[in-house]
């Protein structure tokens, strides 16, 4: 196989693996669970095939340690697991969607994984709004999947449990091929960070750049998904202070943080006086549709286990203690705490908690310095600031804000984006990958794999 065909197979391999990230939902509608595990052995047995042809070198140095330390403890909490048969399965996924995070990553370079995620986001946003626009011209009705999980001859089916409810005309909100008007608002929201960074720094071409914008913002819109829509505002922020550490430079940050803290403590204020409005105001009940009741209950059976948790789960399964029937709001079922620090908590206890807080902290605090100090080039020059290193950043600060109150950081895609930006930014803090050789007219036709000896 020649040298470009690889990498034409390796991209397409890197893009089809973070759809189905992204849409694990859309493969277990569409061909069930049996067909979701197929997909999953492909994408593993490619994600081995794709380290195996790259051998990226790893230096202890540029690990991030905790990672290791997260993984570990779920591991070990096997032997102390309330229902170990179940935390041997959930600790295997962790695995699995660890070990294909850091072959994307690692494998493929920061270009590379930004060019596969860029690929993946435009299919599930054309995806979802092509079938909403089929569920609506030619089914006229909720759609259910084609694999359910439940009775779907039952008199009465909870409006969640559809794979579509068929308001695209109406406006919305639209659920996409995923199934869920908050993932997919989350993916939108994604999408216009990496878009409107490449087309900013000249990373896309004007017209399919301000396109597929155009794209993801109408998804955005139609989702009306009040979480996404908060998420978006705090993104916003973070990018309106990164922008302004860039103009003051390194030697003149401290008012850029003593105002950082500062709209931080009167955002909390206003969040407390104002917060029947806000809820108002997104149509949110004072328990935030059974957030609050999620949460206690959850809180009350982190205090049971407060220092190791209960075993890892990762995402809950219904038919083991004490999960069964733990969190069940008008009929449905749900599996996850609502909020991935008290899951955390929950499930690996104040240790596990510390190593993923290391994990997020860690981060953020390199994806920060990345985004605002001026980017070296391979001789350690300073070259012009890019807009698409920003990108590490936004994103991350993006899955901070959702795992207020989602959990999903834990699992598929969040994960896999958690470790490629905690790795990532990692290896771009020993060795310098700046991010401007984006041609302003193309993506770069090979994948940037640096070599760096230690």
């Amino acid at each position: 196989m020649t040298t470009g065909r690889r990498h034409s197979l390796e991209g397409a391999f890197a893009t089809f693996a973070l759809f189905t990230a992204f849409a694990g939902q859309f493969w277990r509608n569409l061909l069930g669970w049996w067909g979701f595990g197929i997909i999953v052995a492909l994408v593993v047995i490619g994600a081995a095939w794709l380290w195996w042809s790259a051998r990226p070198e790893l230096a202890w140095r540029r690990v991030p340690k905790s990672t290791l330390a997260f993984v570990l403890i779920a591991t070990l909490s096997i032997a102390w697991s309330f229902y170990p048969a179940a935390s041997v399965l959930g600790v295997g996924l962790l695995l699995i969607t660890t070990f294909v995070a850091l072959s994307l990553a690692l494998s493929l370079g920061w270009h590379g994984f930004l060019r596969a995620l860029g690929g993946a986001l435009k299919w599930l946003l054309a995806l979802s709004l092509l079938f909403e626009l089929w569920v609506a011209l030619f089914v006229r009705e909720p759609l259910l999947p084609n694999f359910p999980d439940f009775d779907p001859d039952a008199e009465s089916i909870p409006m969640a449990f559809y794979w579509s409810r068929a308001l695209l005309f109406e406006g919305g909100p639209i659920e996409g091929i995923v199934a869920s008007r908050n993932l997919l608002a989350m993916a939108a929201l994604l999408a216009i960070i990496l878009f409107g960074a490449l087309l900013a720094s000249g990373g896309m071409r004007r017209a399919q750049g301000i396109g597929w914008l155009v794209v993801a913002g109408l998804a955005f819109v139609l989702t009306r998904s009040a979480t996404v829509i908060l998420v978006a505002v705090v993104v916003a922020v973070a990018l309106a202070f990164a922008l302004w550490a860039r103009r003051v430079g390194p030697d003149r940050r401290r008012g850029v943080y003593a105002a950082a803290t500062g709209v931080l403590a009167a955002s909390v204020a206003l969040l407390i006086v104002f917060w029947n409005a806000l809820l108002e105001l997104f149509g949110k009940g004072d328990d935030l549709t059974g957030r609050l009741d999620i949460w206690e209950a959850v809180v009350g059976l982190a205090t049971e286990r407060p220092w190791l948790g209960w075993g890892w789960i990762g995402y809950w399964v219904p038919w083991v203690e004490p999960f069964d029937g733990l969190a069940v709001r008008k009929g449905v079922e749900y599996l996850q705490a609502h909020n991935a620090w008290l899951d955390v908590w929950m499930q690996l206890g104040v240790v596990g908690l510390v190593a993923f807080a290391s994990i997020v902290a860690g981060a953020l605090w390199r994806s920060w310095f990345l985004a605002v100090d001026p980017p070296m080039d391979e001789r350690g020059a300073r070259v012009p600031y890019s807009a698409a290193s920003l990108i590490p950043l936004l994103a991350l600060v993006a899955l901070i804000g959702q795992s207020l109150a989602e959990s999903r950081i834990l699992i598929e895609s969040g994960w896999v984006l958690l470790i490629a930006i905690a790795w990532g930014t990692k290896r771009r803090q020993w060795a310098p990958e700046p991010l401007p050789a984006l041609t302003p007219t193309r993506w770069p036709r090979r994948f940037t794999r640096p070599r760096v000896r230690q």
